[in-house]
């Protein structure tokens, strides 16, 4: 039975899935929304409460995670906790979007009584589903350490940055390594597949050298099956994590030539054909542009 008290989780996807999950497992009471109906009912059979809005969740939890596709979706759910017309709830946003969105959600959520804090996450869904992800909070200090012990049970850290919005400033940075090194993993791994050498070969001997990095062991496992559908981050989502911080890099004038170099590799798998596929898959696009031919595999 849970006993630590009622968190409210709006968007059931692959992070907001997991949170909902690792929460319920840890004793709190968990109530969902997704407008997506295949969400709910997948989460329902997993053991979480889902309800018919946001409206009705903000309406019993007065701590709210929301984890979602688009700016829209967060103002629509901003103006969804306000009609709910609670008392005052504390919204933990984990999402990946420009400053100007979280700061707008944040002024409208405030001006009703609520307090919003800025809180992407660094980390994949696979991560996310046992909790080896990093959460960079930011915004009301008390507010944070109110939320901490929510926090530490669908993370293995909780990071304070201060003022809102450098959560969000933080993610910028972690997720251009994770673009640039996710496009190298997947050179290197078609590189030694060119040169003759065996996929599993070379992620073994990576993971074991100086080049490795928590990327590529993330990522490389794929690369070598040659299967990205089991998706952590989805390649159409990506996309818009990426222009995020394009644009991000563009406005305070600073240079990210790796990550421009990255971007039209992302753009290939998306105009191949692999959307909704993991993004490990641009290794599948720098194969094809190199012409490698794996092995088919051995049957006794």
């Amino acid at each position: 039975m849970a006993t630590k008290g009622t968190v409210g989780v709006i968007g059931l996807g692959i992070m907001g899935g997991s949170f909902a999950q690792n929460l319920a497992a840890a004793g709190w009471r968990v109530i969902g929304y997704d407008l997506d109906s295949k969400r709910r009912r997948a989460l329902a059979k997993a053991g979480i409460e889902t309800l018919d809005g946001a409206t009705a969740v903000a309406a019993e939890a007065t701590t709210i995670i929301t984890s979602l596709p688009s700016p829209r979706a967060l103002h629509d759910t901003a103006k969804a906790i306000i009609a709910a017309k609670a008392g005052a709830r504390v919204v933990i946003e984990a999402s990946t979007f420009g400053l100007e969105d979280k700061l707008k959600a944040e002024r409208v959520l405030a001006k009703a009584g609520h307090t919003m804090l800025d809180c992407p996450v660094s980390g994949t869904g696979a991560q996310a589903r046992v909790k080896d992800i990093i959460i960079y909070a930011s915004g009301d200090p008390k507010a944070i350490r109110k939320v901490r012990p929510l926090l530490a049970d669908i993370s293995r850290a909780t990071h304070d940055l201060g003022a809102f919005g450098n959560g969000s400033r933080m993610k910028y940075v972690a997720n251009l390594l994770v673009a640039i090194n996710n496009v190298a993993a997947a050179e290197a791994m078609v590189l030694g597949m060119k040169a003759g050498l065996d996929p599993q070969v070379i992620h073994d001997m990576v993971t074991a050298g100086a080049g490795n990095s928590r990327v590529f062991e993330l990522r490389a496992p794929m690369m070598v099956k040659g299967r990205y559908d089991d998706a952590t981050m989805k390649i159409a989502i990506w996309q818009k994590d990426m222009q995020v911080i394009g644009d991000f890099a563009k406005k305070i004038g600073a240079p990210v030539p790796l990550f421009a170099a990255t971007r039209p590799v992302y753009q290939a798998a998306l105009a191949g054909g692999h959307a909704m596929h993991d993004t490990a898959a641009v290794c599948a696009v720098l194969e094809k542009k190199a012409r490698v031919r794996r092995r088919k595999p051995k049957h006794g």
